[in-house]
């Protein structure tokens, strides 16, 4: 099973990640805000991931990290 963590300090929101999950796993946090006021990305169901990596490729700042 895939783990992805996802730096959500780091997270502007922009959901990129979110377009490009086949599982449709990863969405954009509705109740978290971080420190600079964004509603960072989060996996919502860690076991239905395949590990493609779609979403830290896709990543402008690179705060999403997928290990195998």
């Amino acid at each position: 099973m895939a783990k992805v963590t996802i730096s959500e300090e780091l997270c502007k929101g922009c959901g990129l990640c979110t377009t490009v999950c086949p599982k449709k796993i990863v969405a954009l946090s509705k109740d978290k805000i971080n420190s600079k006021g964004f509603h960072p990305a989060q996996v919502i169901n860690q076991e239905e991931c395949i590990g493609c990596a779609f979403c830290a490729t896709m990543c402008p700042d690179t705060v999403i990290k997928v290990e195998r």
